[in-house]
């Protein structure tokens, strides 16, 4: 079963000595997300909501989500879990596929790609969308295909990655999905390369925040493609599409998107005094309103949030009840330094626990993955950090594992009982 414990004797002293705020001891009530059938359409906008609390900004688009590039901890977030077509903010699932195909050594920057005729039709110049302009019949480098796709959202593009790595856009969609699933998008559904209107395709803003985050942590050799301010290609040079770019300090990446189904988004990205940070915005009705207030996302949370340490790197932050062990539990400990972004103004009560799968059957290998540390901020999750055996435990005496089994028997038993009343 599922094992939920507070850790407040283990946070009481960092969050005390960071001056985090209160510590909470009880779990907070959430509700379970509604898997949706449709994406959302920008032109029925949802009922506008007002501010979690004074401290936030107003924002009126429909979804939003501001969050640290390093952990992926939440600062702010609106309706981030519905879905929503994503319009060219798909491209970048496209571009960590053709990222991970280079890194996997499958292609290189350097191989050519045939740009076919529905290519050019459907994404080149006689499409009249965004496009760089390849001609038609002409074979164009993987590494061109790239920064025509990210500067200037190239629909051409995206189709002849699709035709060369797929056969077709329907194919190349279910391979864009299955590799969504790999980097832990669970809701996301790709059915071409582009993002191009199709009622079949979403995603969530909340996963577009972790698409980004994957590429800026695994991709850095390609990620500054994302801030380059224009690419020329068939002599025609386009400007980058992003408006964070020269508007907000430290802006470097990634994407923006439209169609009417849509409305205007954006994923943005930029860094300040080595702080990170992650900023979605979808369903506003004008360019303008899209780049107002991802700009104000993003200057409210390096204004407003600082970063504090919760545990330091090997420190112990609890332990997991252990089956038929040597020992009856194992010590739990994060990969690294875990720290989260709190507002500077305070206030704000913090819960956390440590999730697991339990008891947990031995033996078990210093190392092993075997649960989460989750911390709330009030009634929010802003962050999910693994937790890994801080050492090993080996098998249990015969008898020890047998009063293992007879003890689990009998919670399981009591628990039945419990549910049935």
């Amino acid at each position: 079963m599922v094992r939920d414990h507070v850790i407040a004797r283990f946070l009481t002293a960092a969050l005390v000595a960071s001056s985090l705020g209160t510590l909470a001891l009880a779990a907070p009530k959430h509700e379970a997300v509604k898997h949706e059938a449709k994406p959302h359409t920008a032109s029925v906008a949802p009922k506008k909501e007002p501010p979690h609390n004074k401290d936030e900004p107003l924002i009126n688009a429909p979804h939003a989500i501001l969050t640290d590039a390093e952990n992926g901890s939440v600062l702010y977030e609106r309706d981030a879990d519905k879905l929503i077509f994503p319009a060219s903010l798909a491209k970048l699932m496209t571009a960590e596929y053709v990222f991970h195909e280079i890194k996997e050594g499958h292609i290189k920057l350097t191989d050519e790609y045939p740009v076919s005729e529905n290519a050019w039709r459907k994404g080149g110049a006689p499409s009249h969308g965004s496009t760089m302009f390849a001609a038609i019949h002409s074979k164009v480098p993987v590494d061109d295909l790239i920064h025509g796709m990210i500067i200037q959202s190239a629909n051409d593009a995206c189709i002849v990655f699709a035709e060369a790595l797929a056969g077709n856009e329907a194919a190349f969609g279910e391979k864009l999905t299955q590799r969504a699933r790999e980097i832990g998008l669970t809701k996301s559904v790709f059915t071409n390369s582009n993002g191009l209107p199709d009622p079949n395709e979403h995603v969530t803003t909340r996963e577009l925040a972790i698409l980004a985050r994957h590429i800026i942590v695994d991709y850095p050799e390609f990620y500054p493609i994302f801030g380059q301010t224009e690419f020329t290609w068939n002599k025609i040079r386009q400007p980058n599409r992003n408006p964070l770019l020269g508007s907000v300090t430290g802006a470097d990446g990634l994407k923006t998107g439209f169609t009417k189904e849509a409305g205007y988004g954006i994923v943005g990205s930029a860094v300040q005094d080595g702080v990170r940070l992650i900023v979605v915005v979808n369903g506003e009705k004008t360019a303008k309103e899209r780049a107002d207030e991802a700009k104000k996302l993003l200057e409210w949370g390096f204004r407003s949030f600082e970063t504090r340490n919760l545990f330091a790197e090997g420190q112990i932050i609890g332990s997991a009840k252990v089956y038929g062990g040597a020992s009856g539990s194992v010590p739990l400990q994060a990969s690294g330094v875990v720290r989260i972004m709190v507002p500077k103004s305070g206030g704000e009560k913090l819960i956390a626990r440590i999730a697991y799968q339990g008891p947990v059957p031995a033996p078990i290998v210093q190392g092993q993955r075997i649960g989460e540390l989750r911390v709330w901020r009030d009634d929010k999750l802003v962050l999910q950090a693994p937790l890994k055996a801080a050492a090993s435990v080996g098998r249990g005496t015969m008898s020890g594992r047998a009063l293992d089994a007879v003890t689990e028997l009998v919670i399981s038993v009591f628990r039945a009982g419990a549910e049935r009343l």
